[in-house]
């Protein structure tokens, strides 16, 4: 490993994640014991801020940032990655609480950071990654989503709609969170193709993702579609760029 001694941060966001919350920050902390870990809480109802705060307090390495209502996956990291460059850190990490983004795996994504990556990603779909326990049809949307954003976009990236990845810190200030108002899978798709487009290095690594066992998908039909028509209004946008007279 060519890892440096880089402060990094690994942010969560939560809804409802109570009993998968303990679980995974045990793996996190011992798989990693220098990283901290940031919980960005949407209020759950079920206490999942409170399991939060019980930790933080026996933890110097974990902290809690207390949202108000649901407000999607996008708006929790774009409110965890404000945290965390105000905080210092250096490199920012995307994972989900459910499990299904192994801790043990994590090494991997700081690695390619460490050897030069400005984004590295957590990929499912290029050669030695792959997904556990899921279902044919979940495997298929995904597949034939990162093959359409590929296309429309053109973007050399196997796995843009991956939520297992690690920013540097300033990537993410040369890229803008101003402007973000994606969610979901789309909200991915989004800080990939900024990324891209300001010439930055990403490097995928493989993983396993392995299919949450506890509690239930945040995936619903209204994010897919969201996903398709943003993209479709990104390719438009960026193929308009592309033949407009230079001045």
């Amino acid at each position: 490993m060519e890892r440096t001694p880089e402060r990094v941060l690994v942010i969560v966001p939560t809804y409802n994640e109570r009993e998968n919350l303990p679980m995974i920050t045990r793996r996190l902390r011992e798989a990693l014991p220098d990283v901290h870990l940031l919980v960005a809480d949407d209020n759950s109802p079920d206490g999942t801020g409170r399991i939060a705060d019980e930790l933080a307090e026996a933890d110097d390495h974990i902290h809690v940032l207390h949202r108000t209502s649901k407000q999607g996956l996008g708006a929790a990291y774009i409110a965890g990655f404000r945290w965390g460059l105000a905080e210092g850190y250096d490199v920012l990490v995307e994972m989900d609480a459910d499990g299904s983004h192994q801790p043990e795996e994590l090494h991997k994504l700081l690695d390619a950071v460490a050897q030069g990556a400005d984004l590295a990603i957590g990929s499912r779909w290029v050669p030695g990654g792959r997904t556990v326990n899921w279902p044919v049809s979940r495997e298929l949307l995904s597949r034939g989503a990162n093959t359409y954003v590929r296309l429309v976009l053109g973007i050399p990236v196997r796995d843009a709609t991956a939520g297992f990845r690690a920013y540097r810190a300033a990537t993410l200030e040369k890229i803008g969170l101003d402007d973000v108002e994606s969610q979901g899978y789309c909200f991915q798709v989004d800080l990939t193709l900024r990324t891209v487009r300001q010439g930055l290095r990403v490097q995928e690594r493989p993983i396993t993702f392995v299919e949450r066992t506890v509690g239930s998908s945040k995936m619903s039909r209204r994010i897919i579609i969201e996903a398709f028509w943003r993209v479709a209004v990104w390719g438009v946008t960026g193929l308009a760029d592309r033949f407009r007279p230079r001045r």
